[in-house]
């Protein structure tokens, strides 16, 4: 269990970490290791329904974690750019954790009007 405690709160340098420069592939590149050993670890356990119980736990407060502070963090603070996003995101399979049609519900509440929220 050590190395999913090792991922969950590794801090990486700012100068190696994926910015908005980072080619498409690359982090890529570098997720597929990680979730390899996660899988591996998990296979590992396939027998110990504790032990995956508590892979999952960390892999959900990884998740949180991200979610509620880099991933936030980073979300564009103008109307328009984030309603981009939330197309993307719908384009590309969802937002996790967050079925589709919650998200399409989403995107529709804010491409309306101010004045038509309000009603």
């Amino acid at each position: 269990m050590a190395s999913l405690l090792q991922l969950s709160t590794t801090r990486r340098d700012p100068v190696s970490s994926p910015d908005a420069t980072t080619p498409p592939g690359a982090l890529q590149e570098r997720l597929v290791p990680l979730l390899t050993a996660l899988q591996d670890l998990a296979e590992a356990c396939s027998d110990q329904p504790e032990a995956l119980l508590e892979i999952l736990r960390s892999i959900e407060g990884l998740h949180r974690s991200i979610q509620d502070g880099p991933f936030r963090s980073s979300l564009p603070e103008d109307r328009n750019k984030l309603f981009t996003l939330l197309q993307a995101m719908e384009r590309s399979g969802g937002w996790p954790y967050i079925p589709r049609l919650q998200l399409k519900t989403f995107i529709e509440l804010l491409d309306q009007d101010p004045a038509g929220m309000a009603a």
